[in-house]
């Protein structure tokens, strides 16, 4: 819903891939893509570091991240290769400097023994450790006496409420620090109401412009309101801090073995063989060996917005032509009017990575015939929390509800999942089941059912719900 919300994990990632340190550097996301099932497919490397951009060990790192990953503890084999679960980075021991930076930066000048500082998280009670991290950094900083009137913790969704921040302090200067990985919906929209700063959520601040105008004037305070302390630029060294302390605590030492690159070694194949699209893309062999993209229907066109660097092609494909954000990468939307020049095929893997997620690494194993679909019926019975009963749905709402979320129109993906491991796709769900590219073409795949046909189940099943409670109590 919002691309606030996935930003700093890319940032902190560029980063890190700028470094060099490592062979290959990817994000995946919960609710966007690269999901966590498919982040595999676009690994080469035999040696696989995990690490959670969230704040606690609660109950996304501790249940469903182990689930959708499938990982089985901190070193888990899948295959030929070795995956290594670290700590989340919210509770490195380096999260108190961050925080203590960021309050200063957003207060500049203003005095801490005048300030009280306000550590927010989003409060749940589907595991308990979601809190424990933030009251250790209220402690922490209390403990370490850094001069503050006074430190509190506060939460969105359960005591001490955020919205009584003006009772919780006493200092004339307020500086609110959001604990969360992004500047997302809770940070940009929902906290700015609990606050008292606007009247109802409506466009994230981001997009208003007026998210670093502070102070605010408030409860007869000075009210400073900080970003996410996620996206501060040095979560980079963070996230490499638990790679290096996970290593140190498993006596693990760096491997330096590299061999080269199978999927970009099939990329060069294909391109070589005239398979030069995908999806909404041409690729351009240029006489000099380098490479050119651009949209479909953009080929052999003059005049268009020369991009040099992979990276841009994260930034293509996030809005559309009207500028609305596009969460499903491979929906049929892509901008025009754009050419993407690159030098080496590594190059133009990264990019195809930013405008389809894991789809190289897919249509690679998939020509291998080492591709494996979930099935529908598997997806939605592995969903805990909120999305738990999803997989009650009836298979003829399956059936019309895969038709009409995975249509042409919405997603260009072939897919390969049965409703069921006996039980194929039926009527206008399984035309998406047919070979959908040209011959020219690397195909899109789809290995199991996103996000968006798990929500839309779980709608359905609310649906079924309510107009039958008893049977549901049942």
């Amino acid at each position: 819903m919002n691309p606030d919300s996935s930003a700093p994990t890319h940032l902190h990632a560029d980063e890190i891939r700028r470094r060099g340190l490592f062979r290959e550097v990817a994000c995946c996301f919960w609710k966007e893509e690269p999901g966590m099932r498919e982040v595999y497919e676009m690994m080469d490397s035999d040696v696989i570091y995990i690490v959670p951009n969230f704040i606690s060990e609660g109950y996304f790192c501790q249940q469903v991240l182990p689930r959708e990953l499938r990982i089985d503890g901190p070193v888990t084999r899948r295959g030929s290769k070795k995956v290594h679960y670290c700590d989340p980075v919210g509770i490195h021991p380096n999260m108190t400097h961050l925080l203590l930076q960021r309050a200063d930066e957003v207060a500049p000048g203003v005095p801490r023994d005048r300030t009280s500082l306000v550590i927010v998280g989003h409060g749940t009670n589907l595991n308990e450790n979601s809190r424990k991290v933030i009251e250790a950094q209220v402690a922490l900083i209390r403990s370490g006496h850094h001069g503050f009137a006074e430190v509190v913790d506060a939460y969105m969704e359960e005591q001490p409420f955020v919205a009584d921040w003006h009772k919780l302090t006493t200092a004339p200067n307020v500086v609110i620090v959001p604990f969360f990985i992004a500047d997302g919906l809770h940070s940009f929209q929902d906290i700015p109401v609990l606050l008292g700063m606007r009247e109802e959520a409506g466009a994230a601040l981001s997009e208003l412009g007026v998210f670093h105008q502070n102070p605010h004037e408030l409860q007869g305070r000075l009210l400073h309101y900080s970003g996410a302390i996620g996206t501060e630029s040095r979560m980079a060294d963070v996230i490499l801090d638990q790679v290096h302390d996970f290593d140190a605590k498993h006596g693990i030492h760096s491997e330096c073995h590299t061999p080269p690159s199978a999927i970009q070694a099939t990329l060069v194949r294909w391109l070589n063989e005239g398979r030069d699209t995908i999806g909404e893309i041409a690729i351009t062999t240029n006489a000099d060996g380098s490479f050119s993209l651009c949209h479909i229907a953009d080929r052999g066109q003059d005049g268009l917005e020369a991009h040099h660097e992979a990276g841009s092609a994260r930034i293509l494909a996030q809005y559309d032509a009207r500028g609305s954000f596009r969460p499903l990468h491979t929906a049929p939307t892509l901008q025009r009017g754009w050419r993407l020049d690159l030098a080496t095929p590594c190059e133009v893997r990264l990019a195809l990575d930013f405008f389809y997620p894991a789809a190289l690494g897919m249509a690679h194993a998939f020509e291998a015939e080492k591709l494996a679909a979930v099935p529908l019926r598997q997806v939605l019975g592995r969903q805990t929390g909120m999305y738990a009963f999803t997989n009650t749905i009836t298979d003829e709402q399956a059936h019309a509800m895969i038709a009409r979320c995975c249509a042409e129109k919405n997603c260009l993906r072939r897919i390969l999942w049965p409703l069921a491991p006996d039980q194929p796709l039926e009527g206008a769900a399984a035309l998406k089941a047919r070979p959908n590219h040209a011959p020219e073409a690397i195909p899109l795949l789809c290995i199991e059912a996103c996000t968006h046909v798990v929500s839309a189940a779980r709608k359905i099943a609310r649906e079924n719900a309510e107009a039958h409670p008893a049977k549901s109590a049942d």
